[in-house]
């Protein structure tokens, strides 16, 4: 699905404002709250507080405490309430502060929410959408930088969705709060305020100065499983998602590589056709995530291109991502793969 691409819901006379991600997806929340009285958001310091990155800002004066509220600091609790109040017909957005405090929820998330539906042969469904913020680039440490997305893909029954951009994020959020099935939505907290590039020492761009920084002010999705291409091309694809895709947008310019960049969005289930249709174009194919890289999201990806784009295949497919370790405070941007090194990874792949 090209960038360009609107909703069906989004008409052509849709007034778009210039919106951070925050703001995106407040207003994802604001659209389904009122629209949808079974929808209601709580978490950590979500209500009164605005949430710790205020996304969730205004939403309990609005909408009132029964509908946006404060939980304790236990997720399991909050995900295993979400999961009894999806039983009931509710639609709970939940909030989990940092990605990296999830392993509390791990149980109710893969053993409650994702199975519900089929253990109860369809008569229950969990109909939660689990928010994260995600990824580092902030100088947040080894507890708050992981991207444990590849955890989430392993788990049948579950969604696992990573917008890049603001336009993306609310209509992303939308379709995952209408979906019928548990979605683990996962935000690049580095892409909050502006798209970043992997350039820690340049200024940052604001969302305002971006096209995908235009979101409609009501109601429209973006389609769950549904891949963006970001940058079209012909010598080489890159599969990414996240902060990534800027990262990767940079090297290609700084290499004067003609990439076709792949915005996965929705990590699993993905757009396959779209992968394919790229691959199996350009011949060559680079794979990056901020990651860890054995056993991330990355390994599937090469799976499957290597399944479905053997005979098309030019070079080997190159891997770009984090390293093996803890993600370092003193060492973050020896570890976040950057532009220089996903450029090198470019060039290998032409090279092959």
């Amino acid at each position: 699905m090209d960038v360009t691409e609107q909703s069906s819901e989004t008409t052509a006379s849709a007034r778009c404002t210039p919106m951070t991600m925050i703001q995106a997806l407040r207003s994802a929340m604001d659209v389904m709250l009122e629209r949808d009285s079974n929808v209601v958001v709580f978490g950590q310091d979500v209500g009164y507080f605005g949430g710790v990155f205020r996304c969730t800002e205004g939403l309990q004066k609005k909408y009132g405490q029964s509908r946006v509220f404060d939980a304790p600091i236990s997720e399991g609790g909050i995900v295993g309430a979400a999961v009894g109040m999806g039983a009931y017909g509710l639609r709970a957005v939940v909030e989990i502060q940092f990605a990296d405090y999830f392993y509390p929820a791990s149980d109710q998330i893969v053993s409650e929410a994702a199975r519900l539906r089929y253990r109860s042969v369809g008569d229950f469904t969990a109909p939660i959408t689990i928010r994260m913020p995600c990824g580092g680039g902030i100088y947040g440490g080894q507890t708050h930088s992981q991207s444990p997305e590849a955890m989430f893909t392993h788990v049948c029954g579950l969604r696992t969705v990573m917008p890049s951009n603001p336009y993306d994020a609310k209509g992303l959020l939308i379709a995952a709060i209408e979906c019928d099935d548990p979605v683990i939505f996962l935000e690049p907290k580095r892409l909050y305020n502006g798209p970043f590039d992997g350039h820690h020492d340049s200024p940052v761009i604001p969302w305002s100065q971006h096209r995908l920084g235009a979101v409609p002010e009501g109601y429209y999705t973006v389609a769950l499983a549904s891949a963006s291409v970001l940058r079209p091309g012909s010598e080489l694809t890159v599969l990414t998602y996240g902060t990534m895709v800027f990262v990767a947008e940079a090297a290609a310019a700084e290499a004067g590589i003609d990439a076709e960049i792949i915005d996965l969005r929705s990590i699993w289930p993905l757009d396959l056709e779209t992968i394919v249709a790229s691959v199996r174009k350009t011949g060559r194919c680079v794979v990056v995530h901020e990651a860890t890289r054995t056993s991330g999201f990355g390994a599937e990806l090469v799976a499957l291109v290597q399944e479905h784009c053997f005979y098309q295949l030019e070079a080997p497919i190159e891997r770009v991502t984090g390293w093996d370790t803890p993600y370092p405070h003193a060492q973050e941007w020896a570890y976040f793969p950057g532009p220089e090194r996903v450029a090198a990874g470019f060039k290998r792949a032409m090279q092959g």
